[in-house]
């Protein structure tokens, strides 16, 4: 068992350990009443086992932690990505041949080729098994390729040595990736395209999603890090020069994230944030939404071990801070409401508070950044603890107990 799953199994079982035996079992304090006046205050303390204390250092420490990553957020997302905006076009759609990933998905895949706009003319679709597509030729990845990728990073590192392409940019595009509003892509190595899932099945996975749109505005700050904190395969351009150095053969679950940290430390690449947006789906029950984000996390501290050995702990403490945010909502709060007694129990009320805040704050970006048609939403926000836990339920999963192989969610289509 790795650090993250003892840590998290560790402080997860104190606070539910500890929660139980304080509110159940509490300290009781009482004053004088109508003794006299020169009568002490008398305590009656019911004993707890000694947990209330192992309770407060957990709840101080996942304060502290989550409230650090949130102010790392606030700083990279006001301050370094302060202004940002995506530079000018320089190469027009005839500098693009896209890639259309898939196993075989042929209603849904069509959907996102038919979206694309006229001027792109070079589309494949890189399937698993023979299906049929119209507007893009389909190769199917042979059997007998192997190379270390596994699953899409396998099909990406085929269709690299396999499909000839004097293009300057390779476009990969999800099966799902329905394409709005692109006219081609600004001088940069990498192009992230934006995303903004619609919904299919689960209202709640969907408002989960509207959630971590809102803390993807950190996005506009990645052209300016050494090493951007993720990607997005759904939608991304590669510079093809850049692809054939880098290529996509590493074994990993999350083969868009260690091609760009990869890309990054070997070579001097640069990144931009596109305008283009891929409209994809958004998981479409809670156990999808949980698998999916259950291998972005797990994906994700296995890759770590590639950066830098301050992004890599940076990256470690993100995936704490995500996974443990829900008990902000779910005990911090409503524990400092009950005035359970914690260390500067003051103090412990104006952080929690704030960072229920955060919490508020995050899914009304989101709200915000998908547009005026869909501000009824905000009429969600009292769900934003259960969508929080919906959000983050998958990561402490991954973490605690990683897949072992990649499991691609699964799609509607149609919508």
């Amino acid at each position: 068992m790795n650090t993250e799953r003892i840590a998290l199994l560790a402080v997860t079982v104190a606070l539910l350990v500890g929660g139980v035996a304080t509110v159940f079992a509490p300290s009781i304090v009482s004053g004088p009443g109508g003794a006299p006046s020169q009568a002490a205050a008398t305590t009656t303390i019911v004993d707890s086992g000694g947990l209330a204390p192992l309770l407060g250092l957990a709840l101080w420490g996942v304060t502290l932690l989550f409230g650090a990553t949130a102010l790392s957020w606030l700083v990279i997302t006001t301050v370094m990505g302060a202004g940002y905006e995506t530079p000018p076009t320089e190469y027009g759609l005839d500098e693009i041949q896209v890639r259309i990933m898939t196993v075989d998905a042929a209603n849904v895949v069509q959907d996102t080729v038919d979206s694309l706009p006229e001027g792109l003319d070079d589309v494949h679709v890189i399937a698993e098994s023979p299906i049929d597509v119209s507007g893009a030729s389909v190769h199917v990845v042979p059997e007998e390729f192997s190379c270390r990728a596994v699953r899409k990073g396998r099909a990406q590192e085929w269709a690299r040595q396999a499909l000839s392409c004097e293009r300057e940019f390779v476009l990969y595009l999800d099966e799902d990736s329905v394409v709005e509003s692109f006219e081609g892509l600004p001088d940069a190595d990498i192009v992230q395209f934006r995303e903004k899932p619609r919904r299919t099945g689960s209202s709640l996975s969907y408002l989960a999603d509207i959630y971590r749109m809102g803390v993807q505005f950190e996005q506009r700050a990645f052209a300016r890090l050494s090493i951007p904190f993720f990607a997005w395969g759904g939608g991304i351009a590669v510079r093809t020069e850049v692809e054939e150095q880098t290529t996509w053969d590493r074994e990993t679950l999350v083969e868009d994230t260690a091609f760009v940290w990869a890309a990054f430390q070997e070579s001097d690449v640069t990144f931009a944030l596109s305008d283009a947006v891929c409209r994809n789906e958004a998981p479409p029950s809670l156990y999808e939404i949980l698998q999916q984000r259950r291998r972005w996390a797990a994906g994700n501290v296995q890759a770590s071990k590639m950066l830098p050995r301050r992004y890599e702990l940076l990256t470690r403490v993100r995936n704490y801070a995500w996974a443990l945010s829900p008990i902000v909502t779910l005990l911090v709060v409503p524990l400092s409401l009950l005035s359970v007694t914690i260390v500067y129990p003051g103090l412990f009320f104006v952080a929690s508070m704030g960072l229920a805040l955060c919490t508020l704050g995050w899914f009304l970006l989101g709200v915000f950044y998908y547009g005026d048609d869909y501000r009824y939403w905000v009429l969600a926000v009292p769900l934003a603890p259960v969508i929080t836990v919906i959000h983050s339920m998958g990561t402490v999963m991954g973490i605690l107990n990683p897949p072992e192989t990649f499991r691609v969610t699964t799609k509607v289509g149609g919508k």
